[in-house]
Parts: C-alpha cells; sequence; structure tokens
C-alpha cells in the first residue's frame, strides 16, 4: 500500500501510462439537486478550477450524480482528494479520487445489441418482438406468400 493513500495499491502506480495523479478528480455520491456553483464554491477551497462537468441523463436531461473537476495543478487535485473525500453535501458524503482515463475505443460505434436483439420498437427490424430479423413487410405481400404455399 502506498503511504498516505488508504486503499492505493503499488501495482498501478508502476504501469508506464499511469500518472502518479492528475489535475482531474471525479467527484462521486453528488445529490442530483447539487448545481455547479455549488461544487464550484465547495472545491474552490483546494485551489484554482479550470474545468468542472456535470453529467446529465441523455433521456431525462437530470443530474447523473457525478461531477468531474480539473484543478491548474496536480498538486491542487491532490490537496482537494485530501480535504474533501467523505465531505457533506446536500445530505451526502462526497467521494473523490483520481479521474481515470477513458479506455480508447475500438472500431466504430455499434447501437444494435446483437445479443438480445437491440433494444427498440417495432415488429420486426432491431429490437422486434423476437420475430428475428425479417422486414414487416405489406399485407398485400403477405397474403400473397401465404397463397403460394
Amino acid at each position: 500500500m502506498v503511504p498516505g493513500w488508504p486503499g492505493r495499491d503499488n501495482r498501478l502506480l508502476d504501469t508506464p501510462r499511469r500518472r502518479a495523479i492528475s489535475a482531474k478528480v471525479f467527484v462521486g455520491n453528488l445529490n442530483f439537486s447539487t448545481t455547479q456553483d455549488e461544487l464550484v464554491e465547495l472545491l474552490s477551497g483546494a485551489g484554482q478550477i479550470v474545468d468542472i462537468h456535470l453529467p446529465t441523463d441523455r433521456m431525462s436531461g437530470r443530474p447523473r450524480g457525478f461531477a468531474f473537476v480539473e484543478y491548474s495543478s496536480e498538486a491542487e487535485a491532490a490537496a482537494s482528494i485530501e480535504k474533501y473525500n467523505g465531505h457533506e453535501l446536500g445530505g451526502r458524503a462526497l467521494r473523490i479520487n483520481e479521474a481515470e482515463e477513458r479506455p480508447q475505443r475500438t472500431g466504430p460505434r455499434s447501437f444494435r445489441n446483437d445479443s438480445n436483439g437491440g433494444g427498440g420498437g417495432g415488429y420486426g427490424g432491431p429490437g422486434g418482438k423476437g420475430k428475428g430479423n425479417k422486414s414487416k413487410g405489406s399485407r398485400r405481400g403477405l397474403r400473397g406468400r401465404k397463397r403460394s404455399l
């Protein structure tokens, strides 16, 4: 274990791509009503905030309960983690730790999940009602195919 960092493992620090700490921190366990201004007001006590991002749900537009805060230096980010991890905001204890790099995507992004038929509506195509990948077609064509059998 690394002294001063409870729960950290030395093996994580030995990888060549990983630095000791970055200037960006992850703030988790946020109350859904927490605003960006409230976060800036609280976390600016550790240093100068360069950027803050509060992701929202695509469908509902509501906050997702976490944020990314970027400080002007790695020392300020470390001070933020030490000072505010476990601090209560909006009735919830914040979890603040180093933000991890997002893994790079490989290949094109697919919106279709072939394992369970995808998620969408409709009769035949992706996300259908278990009818495979048949297209619905017209009723006249369907009746004609039945007669020819």
